[in-house]
């Protein structure tokens, strides 16, 4: 981060001297004053601009440097921030605390800044995919490189989501093992027995975020978690569920009735669904909601929500999304990631 700083005091010289040296990175500083604090942003365009309205060499970074320049407050809404920096071509933001830089975002190392907790689900037995999962829980299943459940915690991390945890049951000591010695703050909840798809949710303490994404750790996705947040904050929704579009084609004629009366047909039709993805986001309040320790599927939570007239919103995965359960659709992820 230090390459990228600057201050504001310091002669244009010096900022051409620390660009050159940025080169092949994001040429974009960021001036601060004596207290450290944001005072703009400073690219080689504006100090060329600046040469060619008069100034020289000698001037300061205080003078030129764009003092409106877009950044991200701590525990603010980044996502709106990032999507506008998107529209404008920004790819370097500077999240801030008190005034003070804490950190970059560079939105082409990572894709977001989702204000949220990551919860995989990894206690799943896999009965499906046996032989292959007898001796090794389906989450470190290799698809490509690495196992499946390491595709989901890189996709978190790459949305900005750092506190991460895995819930484990089946052959848990495999992916406890797992995680000790390759993805060092990710935590291991283990539950004393199966809880369901979402009942293992009541047994995590430390949640600190305003939201939860809370995803199946058997998937392949590319789903974009930084668009799923602001459909489930633009909808005010208590929880958000990503589905897919499935398509069911009949090959027949169907017959259109009333009672036993003929009415006519309809030529092999067609209908589309939504199917659900196995992936929430939901409000942090939300797992109050679930009983502690008990058996809870994830429908049964939404099904709770609508009885209660909390809204449930959808959001349609727009990408890739294939479910490893099945044995064909293990081999159609391996042979992508390949």
């Amino acid at each position: 981060m230090r390459q990228h700083l600057i201050s504001d005091r310091a002669p244009l010289f010096k900022a051409l001297e620390q660009l050159n040296r940025l080169s092949g990175e994001t040429m974009t500083l960021f001036a601060t004053d004596s207290d450290g604090r944001l005072t703009g942003s400073l690219t080689d365009g504006d100090i060329r601009r600046a040469l060619l309205a008069g100034k020289t060499l000698e001037a300061t970074v205080d003078g030129i440097c764009r003092r409106e320049c877009l950044r991200i407050e701590r525990g603010g809404d980044a996502a709106s921030t990032i999507a506008e920096a998107r529209r404008r071509g920004v790819v370097l933001l500077p999240v801030v605390e008190q005034g003070v830089i804490v950190s970059l975002v560079d939105l082409r190392r990572q894709r977001g800044l989702v204000p949220a907790d990551g919860v995989l689900m990894a206690g799943g037995i896999g009965e499906r995919l046996r032989p292959l999962t007898e001796k090794t829980p389906k989450p470190l299943l290799p698809v490509g490189r690495k196992p499946i459940i390491d595709h989901n915690v890189e996709l978190m991390h790459a949305f900005g989501i750092e506190n991460i945890f895995v819930t484990v049951n089946y052959l848990k000591e495999q992916v406890i093992a797992h995680f000790g010695e390759s993805q060092p703050g990710v935590t291991c909840v283990e539950e004393p027995k199966r809880l369901g798809t979402i009942g293992s949710l009541s047994l995590i303490a430390d949640l600190k975020a305003p939201n939860v994404v809370v995803m199946n750790a058997d998937l392949l996705t590319d789903i974009n978690l930084e668009a799923m947040y602001l459909r489930h904050i633009d909808t005010e929704a208590w929880l958000t569920m990503a589905v897919i579009p499935y398509t069911v084609s009949v090959p027949y004629a169907i017959v259109d009735h009333q009672g036993d009366s003929v009415k006519g047909f309809t030529e092999k039709p067609t209908y589309n669904y939504y199917a659900n993805a196995g992936i929430y986001m939901l409000r942090r309040d939300v797992v109050d909601a679930i009983p502690k320790g008990e058996y809870m599927d994830a429908t049964d939570l939404i099904d709770r929500l609508l009885a209660d007239g909390r809204r449930v919103s959808l959001y349609v995965i727009d990408g890739r999304w294939i479910d490893i359960g099945s044995p064909d659709d293990y081999r159609h992820a391996c042979e992508l990631m390949a």
